[in-house]
């Protein structure tokens, strides 16, 4: 469970430059959710996202990993980057090794594990998302966008961490290799339990695979909750440089026409759904004419 309690972030403090990144974030992450991290850009999401992991130090408050303090001296940072895993949205800045292997097993070699269990939790992590064998001796940069970011995902994986954080993991990937990336996640959170932060820019994305949506504004919370619900204040989101998927504006329009739909459906197959049942609601209605 991560904590953040009043938690505020200032870059360039006491100078002409301060910014306020984050104001009084207060917020509880609970073991196992599935969450949904969007807002504009400048918003405060990486922000947000570094302090979790400790790459970053709040200005003021506190951030509780487990029911301690991070903050606390006898507090051991690196055990918390064992725990709390953050994959960058450039993959290249964090893949360095000669090897696609080598650059997985970097984590935890540095964990102080024996040589067999590092080949292990690298070949298992590889293989947990899907890392084609005869890349695994290639170089990292020789790689596909797609490729990167699976290497980069194995690389923290291997480290077995409890919370896996990802900073917008499909930017710039085809509908196909966004496809694949979303669904690895949905499968990491079936199968092993692992709490998933997702900073994300598309709508479409959370609503289809996050269980809770948090929104940031100009460094505060907007809104937090579920996904439909978050998505009924689609106007105020709006109003914040959001928008809702494409989806609830259909609904709406439909709505709007007469059709007896239920505006709440967030992704094409619940959108599709409301669509026939109300257009055979609409046919059993003429028939009875």
């Amino acid at each position: 469970m991560i904590i953040a309690d009043g938690v505020n972030y200032v870059y360039s403090a006491g100078t002409a430059y301060e910014k306020h990144a984050l104001k009084d974030i207060n917020l509880v992450i609970n073991d196992g959710e599935f969450i949904g991290v969007i807002g504009h850009t400048g918003s405060g999401k990486s922000t947000l996202m570094q302090l979790f992991n400790g790459l970053e130090k709040a200005t003021s408050g506190s951030i509780y990993y487990n029911g301690q303090d991070i903050y606390d001296e006898d507090f051991k940072m690196k055990e918390l980057r064992n725990k709390v895993g953050l994959v960058f949205q450039y993959p290249e800045h964090q893949l360095f090794e000669t090897t696609v292997l080598e650059d997985v097993k970097f984590g935890p070699r540095n964990q102080g594990l024996s040589a067999l269990d590092v080949d292990m939790r690298a070949y298992e992590a590889l293989k947990a998302v899907n890392f084609r064998e005869e890349l695994y001796d290639a170089s990292p940069f020789e790689l596909s966008g797609g490729q990167k970011r699976r290497a980069a995902i194995a690389g923290v994986l291997a480290m077995q961490p409890e919370v896996l954080i990802l900073d917008e993991p499909t930017a710039g990937l085809d509908p196909k290799g966004r496809d694949h990336i979303l669904k690895l996640l949905s499968k990491l959170h079936e199968e092993k339990g692992i709490t998933i932060i997702l900073v994300s820019h598309s709508m479409e994305d959370v609503a289809e695979y996050v269980d809770r949506i948090i929104a940031l504004n100009d460094g505060s919370i907007a809104f937090d909750g579920a996904p439909k619900e978050v998505f009924t204040h689609y106007k105020e989101l709006e109003k914040i440089g959001l928008r809702a998927p494409q989806v609830t504006y259909v609904m709406h329009a439909l709505k709007d026409k007469g059709f007896d739909v239920d505006t709440s459906a967030i992704t094409v197959k619940e959108a599709k759904e409301e669509i026939l049942k109300a257009l055979k609601k609409k046919r059993s209605g003429e028939g009875e004419l």
